[in-house]
């Protein structure tokens, strides 16, 4: 992690240990006390990393809409964006829509970023029905819960590097 950085060590080794475990799980239905003993050993560490001098004067705002609990990613997209000197408000797994927008009101975010795992967690109207704030927030979605046909109104990122170049991207870098 220090020497190749957060995007390298969880495209290379997180994600294909995780996807491991999974697979092994699926196979003997065994091993989900490994799945999140390495979670809680990734959380730790990614939650390690922290923001100095932050270059944003409005920090981004990160969130796993409605009754989403896989928010693992989210550790990963704080890290990634601290390595970057970008600050963010982490609300983590499960956060209501009533908690976002209460968030976007009181800090006008620049970004918003929702993550979703789960399809019945990736709704568009969850971002839709956020206030509307000056400057407008830009709305960028990741993970597999979302149906990107229905989020033609929301940037899309496919992986951890895409989602941090694209939030570098709108603040300014």
């Amino acid at each position: 992690l220090v020497r190749n950085g957060v995007i390298c060590t969880w495209q290379e080794i997180v994600v294909p240990l995780l996807v491991r475990i999974g697979n092994e799980w699926e196979r003997t239905e065994q091993g989900v006390e490994v799945e999140h003993m390495v979670s809680e050993v990734v959380k730790k560490v990614l939650l390690a990393i922290e923001v100095h001098e932050a270059r944003n004067p409005r920090p981004i705002l990160l969130a796993a809409p409605s009754e989403e609990q896989h928010s693992l990613a989210l550790y990963a997209v704080k890290a990634a964006l601290a390595e970057r000197s970008i600050s963010s408000y982490f609300l983590g797994a499960r956060t209501p829509h009533e908690a976002v927008a209460r968030m976007v009101s009181r800090i006008a975010p620049p970004v918003i970023f929702l993550w979703a795992l789960l399809p019945e967690n990736g709704d568009p109207a969850f971002f839709r029905g956020l206030p509307k704030v000056r400057p407008a927030p830009r709305i960028l979605i990741g993970g597999p819960g979302w149906n990107l046909d229905e989020c033609k109104d929301a940037l899309f990122s496919s992986d951890l590097k895409s989602a941090c170049e694209e939030i570098s991207r709108i603040i300014g870098d």
